[in-house]
């Protein structure tokens, strides 16, 4: 099955074509064509699926008909990095449209985004709250909109945002195409749908299930000897780039602190500081610059980066659910992956939830003989924390220290991780 089949305008197919998409993903498969038809959607499919493309080509074929430079279309996502990846995404299928794109969110000028929706936008990608300052300063107008969509709905629950969509829903007409996209979906999520979607279309791609191409392997380790642990497969593994989840910011930022000071160049960002700091941690995850990216859930929720060849549970994840969420990570686009969890006495119940959802055991493999290591025993001052670590060497020898420098950064936006599902 090609892209042919949805008899797209051919400056849509143009942009598929400049995109490199070849054959449709199952949810652009089962999304476009009630898309097309005017149909209200519940989407509901895992991180890596093609659901951006899924929900924009549609778009892109309903707005090509009808006035410009107006806000047509509003596009919601919970995050900057998701906002910014989503409005990427536009630019380069809309390239031969002739649509214009705005994305909006805060920690950064709202001048600059003001100035662009004032000459005529056609697409509004934006973060709630952003947005609803925008609206209150009359600055934008979203009296237009004929298609509302939102993205990644259970991250906004999580993000405690929902009182901020029932807000710009306000704003809109009430006659619209509305699309709703989550990877779960809580009781909050499901009541959210029932006020906003009109017979909608529900499509569901395996979203509980972890995409075939990952390989699943689990260490039995104790929570002393973890960092031991990350440490000696990062130097034995090959890599490419690698994804570490830890449950809490704390650990995030001292872990990527740790391996930087074992001789792996490392960074932390923190939710404090400033959008470009944080867009130029992103940056150098995504082109390279660091290989090794530490990250709680939350944050990872805004990362979309193609070629990650890890993802190593530190902390066993609280639900199943949020496995497959970081799992998700790799093993996109038929590459294969590796998925990698460190779990003690204490995770086995959880771990067999897990494996009910995998439908097989998690291959054990043989933990090497580890020492305890500080940093899993203790916890530094809060006040008295090095503002900007230096990169280091480590001073041990032998093949992994003429291998290149790996990095790694931590992300967490500081931010509550939600409490587990029961």
């Amino acid at each position: 099955m090609s892209f042919k089949v949805f008899q797209l305008h051919p400056k849509v197919s143009a942009g598929i074509t400049a995109c490199g998409f070849t054959t449709p993903t199952p949810i652009q498969k089962e999304s476009i064509p009630p898309i097309l038809a005017g149909r209200d959607i519940l989407g509901l499919a895992q991180t890596g699926t093609g659901k951006t493309a899924a929900f924009v080509l549609p778009l892109l074929q309903h707005l090509l008909a009808g006035p410009r430079n107006k806000v047509r279309a509003l596009i919601v996502a919970p995050t900057r990095e998701l906002a910014e990846q989503i409005n990427d995404n536009i630019v380069a299928m809309a390239r031969e449209t002739g649509l214009k794109s705005v994305v909006i969110y805060g920690g950064v000028g709202k001048q600059p985004q003001i100035n662009k929706i004032k000459a005529g936008v056609d697409i509004a990608v934006a973060c709630p709250g952003r947005l609803l300052d925008l609206v209150n300063d009359r600055a934008i107008n979203l009296g237009n909109v004929e298609m509302l969509i939102l993205d990644e709905a259970d991250h906004m629950f999580d993000k405690g945002f929902l009182p901020d969509i029932r807000r710009i829903i306000k704003q809109l007409p009430s006659e619209r195409q509305s699309l709703v996209f989550s990877a779960t979906m809580p009781a909050e999520i499901r009541h959210l749908t029932k006020e906003i979607l009109r017979k909608p279309v529900t499509v569901q791609i395996n979203h509980t299930l972890p995409a075939p191409s990952i390989a699943h392997f689990l260490y039995p380790v104790a929570k002393e000897k973890k960092t031991s642990l990350l440490k000696n497969i990062i130097a034995t593994e090959e890599m490419t780039t690698t994804i570490v989840f830890t449950r809490t910011k704390h650990k995030a930022k001292s872990l990527a602190l740790h391996l930087q000071k074992a001789g792996f160049s490392a960074t932390s960002l923190q939710g404090n500081l400033s959008q470009q700091k944080r867009k130029k941690a992103m940056d150098g995850f995504r082109d390279g610059t660091f290989k090794i990216l530490v990250a709680t859930d939350i944050a990872a929720r805004g990362i979309d980066v193609s070629g990650i060849s890890h993802v190593i549970n530190y902390d066993v994840p609280n639900t199943a659910e949020t496995y497959t969420h970081r799992t998700g990570r790799t093993g996109r686009a038929e590459q294969s992956g590796r998925a990698i969890t460190f779990a003690s006495q204490e995770d086995g119940r959880i771990i067999s939830q897990i494996e009910r959802c995998l439908g097989k055991k998690i291959a054990r493999e043989v933990t090497p003989p580890l020492s305890a290591d500080k940093i899993d025993n203790e916890r530094p001052p809060r006040h008295n924390r090095p503002k900007s670590p230096m990169p280091g060497r480590s001073k041990s020898s032998g093949p992994s220290r003429n291998k290149s420098r790996r990095r790694a950064c931590s992300v967490d936006f500081g931010l509550r991780t939600p409490s587990p599902v029961n």
